[in-house]
């Protein structure tokens, strides 16, 4: 889609490419009539992950979250975490009937996380096969909820240079097998060499598939640990988060807004959301910003509605 901040790119008036006060004038008559004096729309979706303990115990069902989403936090887009629906992989009668819940309740389906299905960058070709094809499954189930992407991980045991080559080779093979099926293939920065963010935009050059792209999430920068949460400080090597944002979001279908726990000003002490949200709007990125909350000292639900407002409220902020 065409923002109001590409639309100046490829106009010239960002980069000077307009010298002429005439043309410069056009233009902006242009843009007035496209845009309009509106801000770009603020789209929140919202993470199963956020919801994972209440999951976990039982005290809410998966099946729900799409109801859950939309009657609780008044969110009407959801992203889901296939962890929670290890037995339902191939049913596809369980994701239709998924699917019908959503509609019925105005939800879009955004996408699912995929977790512990082998690695995609692993150097053995035998095993990254079987990682490759255990992730169809739930490109199917994603076609079938009407979601646009899946989520994987980049991760892979052994030296940088077979890891990269692993995964051009498994994020290749899954993502011309979804590609068929209209489907994305999402990378995240979820630790070690995925939370690379200029060795994972290499990785995304060298493969050269449309269907193949990232989430970039706000939080997960750590280099040193697998799933690279910044929280609990004991990082040992760090990329830069907003360097790192801003490098996955040329190629990003789905931005996630990590949250941890706030200060007495409704903030995240260890992300600027300001900062961090200005990026996303500068980018041109147009799509859900997903809430996904994983802090300790609120509750869950009161954890996603902080977030939801603290966004909303820096939002309006940005330029």
């Amino acid at each position: 889609m065409l923002t109001r901040r590409i639309f100046l790119k490829q106009a010239g008036v960002v980069t000077g490419g307009l010298c002429s006060t005439s043309l410069l004038g056009e233009a902006a008559n242009e843009i007035s009539e496209t845009f309009g004096n509106q801000k770009p729309k603020l789209k929140l979706s919202l993470a199963q992950w956020s919801l994972h303990r209440a999951f976990w115990d039982k005290s809410l069902d998966p099946i729900a979250f799409a109801q859950i989403a939309s009657d609780t936090f008044d969110i009407k887009a959801v992203e889901y975490v296939n962890g929670f629906y290890e037995d339902k992989g191939k049913d596809e009668k369980f994701w239709a009937e998924m699917k019908s819940t959503s509609d019925n309740m105005g939800v879009t389906n955004l996408l699912i996380m995929i977790d512990n299905e082998g690695d995609l960058g692993d150097p053995d070709d035998r095993s990254r096969k079987v990682a490759v094809e255990n992730h169809f499954k739930w490109v199917n189930a994603a076609k079938i909820l009407g979601c646009h992407s899946i989520r994987v991980n980049a991760f892979g045991e052994g030296e940088k240079d077979q890891i990269k080559n692993a995964l051009v080779d498994g994020m290749g093979a899954l993502s011309e097998y979804a590609e068929q099926e209209g489907i994305n293939v999402l990378i995240e920065n979820h630790g070690l060499y995925s939370s690379d963010a200029r060795f994972i935009t290499s990785v995304i050059r060298e493969v050269d598939l449309p269907n193949f792209g990232t989430l970039p999430d706000f939080g997960n920068w750590c280099l040193s640990k697998k799933w690279g949460s910044i929280q609990d400080g004991k990082c040992e090597s760090e990329y830069d988060r907003y360097q790192g944002v801003s490098e996955f979001l040329p190629f990003a279908k789905s931005v996630s807004a990590k949250s941890y726990d706030f200060d007495e000003n409704g903030n995240q002490p260890l992300i600027d959301y300001k900062r961090m949200l200005q990026i996303v709007k500068d980018s041109g990125f147009d799509g859900y910003i997903g809430i996904e909350y994983e802090g300790d000292n609120l509750s869950e639900p009161d954890g996603i509605r902080a977030t939801k407002k603290l966004i909303e409220r820096t939002w309006d902020q940005l330029d």
